[in-house]
Formats: structure tokens, C-alpha cells, sequence
């Protein structure tokens, strides 16, 4: 396997920087996964990584070899796009082999690797079929399966799930993070969804405008902000900012509590205008004369749209945020 280092990277075009002096280690073996928002750059990095574009400036090594000036064919790189690529004339095995064929590999080889892959993503009983023939989730395996096939120590995945409904996102992430795992790749993976970057990945990357916001492991992100942008990203419900003089304080949903509360509680009254019941908890939102806020709430609730309540919680469990957004305590 290989370690990608990116070193002072910058894009752009026509004056317009899509991606802007980053910096970043994707250590030989994890899952990193670069986040963020439509348009902060994610797609754009993992393009420069794969040589389907060329930066201004900076370098992109990949296993400590320098490959910014490479093309992608001599990365030893694998991809995974969000519109599967698949030729629905081959069928199943044809597709999944399709690369080591242009690549001249001994029929013999590519047997071998098509059976031991096939096996892996569980689609040996649908080897002979077209992609049209197929679910969303075959055929993303499919698309899976021409990345393994091709034994590259660097897979890079962009948004592959967008495609899939709820519940085969939930499944394919724990197969893509299972196999990541079992097979010891490493892996870059974009997405705009939080969950998938969440669950999945040793480290999160958080972009915005080009730049890194913050980059660590998920539960780093998510208890300890560095910003005010990464608060209000990370969490569904996100954290709640609100405003106090010249900064924001922020706090969790389920860190807020109904009532009074101890002496020493941080409260804000206002009046509740959602109340969202999601099964295992409820979302109340309360709209206080500073801001709107969020209470994650266990089970069901009796609480309606219009009830006046008071929110309290510790100040121990509440983070500050100056002016520029930068995390001060």
C-alpha cells in the first residue's frame, strides 16, 4: 500500500481558485474522507490526486514517489465515479476486467483475479449478466470490483453513493469501509454527506472555499470544532451558535435540557415552532430572542409549536467562538 502526501496544492481557472495551498497527509492504509459543501473543492483535490487535473502549484506524492507532472495511468491508482462508467454491452466479468485487458494481463491472471474478486463483492452468481440486468447496489459493486481487480495500493472514490437510496447507502458504506478494511487499501472518498464521512473514515477532512476547515478524526470534529463553519456543519441537528456579546456559544442538541435547571445552567427561554419526532428522540426547535436552537429530546414528546419553554445547559459543555469564527475555549 501507499501513503499520499499533497503539498501546497493550488487550482484554478480563469482567476477563479477552486483549491487553494493544501496541505495534506492520507496516511498508507486509512480511509480519509474530504467533505464539505457543493463547490469547496473536494472533487477538484481528488482530481489533482488522480492526474485528471494538472495545479498551478504545489505536489502531489503518492507511496513517496513525486507523480504531479504523471498522467493517471501511471499513478498506480484505482477510481471509483459517482455515475457507475459501465459498458452496458459487456456484461458483469467483462466490465470488471475490462482494465487489465487494455492492459495486456495473461488471460490466465485475469481469471484468477476475476474469481478471488468476484467472490469478495458477492457478485459471482452475476458474473454473465449486463448492468442493465442489475440493482443500483450490483452495479456499484461492479464498480468496486473494477477498482479492486486492478490491485493499485490508492482507490479513489468521488460521491460513488449519491445514486442509491437510504437504505443502500447505509450497506454499501459498511461494505466499502469492510472491504477497505480487509484489503488494506488507501482510500480517498469525497462526499458532501456527513454520514458517509462520519462512519466511514479514520479522518475527516472538512473543506471549505478551497481551504482545509479542520481535519481529524470524526468524534475531534464533532466534540471539538475548531471553527464556527465546522460546528455548524457537523451534526444533525448541527451546534447550536448563539450569539452572547462579540461571540457565539456553542452547544450540542443533546447537551440542552427543559427546565430551570442547576443554579449555575447557562438558560434561554423562547417559543418552540418545530417539533420533529424521529423515532428514538425528538428535535425541538425554540426560537429565543438571540437565535434558533435545537434540543434532541429521548423517545416521544408532548411538547407542541407554541409552548413558551426554558432551555438550560452547563456551561461546562458549551464551546466559544470569537467574531472571525475561530474556537477560543
Amino acid at each position: 500500500m501507499a501513503a499520499v502526501t499533497l503539498s501546497n496544492l493550488t487550482k484554478s481557472w480563469s482567476g477563479i481558485t477552486a483549491v487553494n495551498d493544501v496541505s495534506l497527509v492520507v496516511p498508507e492504509g486509512q480511509l480519509v474522507a474530504l467533505l464539505g459543501p457543493s463547490g469547496c473543492g473536494k472533487s477538484t483535490t481528488l482530481r489533482l490526486i488522480a492526474g485528471l487535473e494538472e495545479p498551478v502549484s504545489g505536489t502531489v506524492m503518492i507511496g513517496g514517489r513525486d507523480v504531479t507532472k504523471l498522467p493517471p495511468s501511471d499513478r498506480r491508482i484505482s477510481m471509483v465515479f459517482q455515475s457507475y462508467a459501465l459498458f452496458p454491452h459487456l456484461t458483469v466479468a467483462e466490465n470488471i476486467i475490462f482494465g487489465l485487458k487494455v492492459r495486456k494481463v495473461a488471460r490466465a491472471e485475469r481469471d484468477e483475479r476475476l474469481k478471488k474478486v468476484a467472490d469478495i463483492v458477492e457478485l459471482a452468481p452475476y458474473l454473465h449478466r449486463k448492468p442493465g440486468q442489475l440493482s443500483g447496489g450490483q452495479r456499484q459493486r461492479v464498480a468496486l470490483a473494477r477498482a479492486i481487480i486492478a490491485e493499485q495500493p490508492v482507490c479513489l472514490m468521488d460521491e460513488p453513493l449519491s445514486n442509491l437510496d437510504a437504505q443502500l447507502r447505509h450497506e454499501m458504506r459498511v461494505e466499502i469501509r469492510a472491504l477497505q478494511q480487509r484489503l488494506g487499501m488507501t482510500m480517498v472518498y469525497v462526499t458532501h454527506d456527513q454520514t458517509e464521512a462520519m462512519t466511514m473514515a479514520d479522518t475527516v477532512v472538512l473543506m471549505r472555499k478551497g481551504q482545509i476547515e479542520q481535519a481529524g478524526p470524526p468524534a475531534e470534529l464533532y466534540t471539538r470544532p475548531a471553527t464556527s463553519f465546522v460546528a455548524s456543519f457537523i451534526g444533525a441537528p448541527a451546534m447550536n451558535l448563539v450569539p452572547e456579546q462579540d461571540d457565539l456559544l456553542g452547544i450540542r442538541p443533546e447537551h440542552i435540557g427543559l427546565g430551570q435547571g442547576p443554579d449555575d445552567a447557562v438558560r434561554r427561554q423562547g417559543n418552540v415552532i418545530s417539533v420533529e419526532y424521529m423515532g428514538a428522540d425528538t428535535i425541538v426547535s425554540l426560537a429565543t430572542p438571540e437565535s434558533r436552537i435545537s434540543i434532541r429530546l429521548p423517545g416521544a414528546s408532548q411538547i407542541r409549536v407554541g409552548d413558551r419553554l426554558t432551555a438550560h445547559w452547563a456551561s461546562s459543555a458549551q464551546c466559544r467562538f470569537n467574531a472571525r469564527g475561530q474556537r477560543i475555549n
